[in-house]
């Protein structure tokens, strides 16, 4: 059944949100968009600490960056230096950094590097994930219609590819990251014992791509309470 506007208001003036919940939320939102300085005020501020160091920041911005101003190689190595199994244990992140790579290659015009680095790298992933070869036929299609505005793949040339690639590649650091201080944590909680558990699931989903949507959400649900 639907539900009248009257009655949706009526249910959302009705939950209650704990502070703690926002304070989580806040927190995730500082650290997922790199606020580190903003991060570490909120802290001192409410004693909320946050799921990762701190300190990881700065370099997971950097990483971001590179990402965002095309210089994907760039982005690679910064990756690799906080983390190499990063990108070893996620083969489609890699491949999409790639992707991204030859989209850079081809937005500058260089040909002939663009088909090489298509062949030597691209090829042979597509060729070990077969659901790989769609994402770079329609990538491969930037050769012939890169100057049509209106081509279906003039998308990939936008700022918003890089973003999304950016994104998800900021996403895996922060798993990263978040793995590493649970395994830390529980190391020092369960001193006894000779293994702890290392799966994604130890990882809070305070991670999701969602995290923005949800504090606006709890922000506005707050007013009401």
């Amino acid at each position: 059944d639907s539900v009248s506007l009257d009655e949706w208001r009526k249910q959302v003036s009705e939950v209650e949100v704990r502070r703690e919940d926002i304070n989580k939320l806040v927190m995730n939102y500082l650290v997922v968009e790199g606020f580190k300085d903003a991060a570490e005020a909120f802290m001192s501020e409410s004693g909320e600490q946050p799921p990762v160091d701190l300190a990881a920041v700065e370099s997971r911005m950097k990483v971001r960056a590179a990402v965002q101003n095309g210089q994907v190689q760039s982005a690679v190595e910064l990756v690799n230096d906080l983390n190499p199994e990063i990108l070893d244990t996620n083969p489609r992140l890699y491949f999409h950094l790639c992707l991204q790579q030859l989209i850079e290659e081809i937005r500058a015009g260089n040909t002939e590097k663009a088909l090489a680095f298509a062949k030597d790298e691209l090829a042979p992933l597509a060729e070990e994930q077969e659901a790989f070869m769609d994402e770079l036929e329609e990538t491969m299609a930037l050769f012939a219609l890169q100057g049509l505005q209106d081509s279906p793949v003039s998308r990939l040339l936008s700022p918003v590819q890089r973003q999304t690639t950016a994104s998800e590649l900021n996403a895996a650091i922060l798993a990263s990251q978040a793995q590493d201080q649970v395994q830390v944590r529980l190391s020092s909680d369960i001193s006894s014992q000779d293994t702890f558990p290392r799966s994604a699931a130890a990882i809070d989903s305070r991670f999701s791509k969602h995290a923005h949507a949800q504090t606006c959400a709890c922000a506005r649900a707050r007013t009401h309470t």
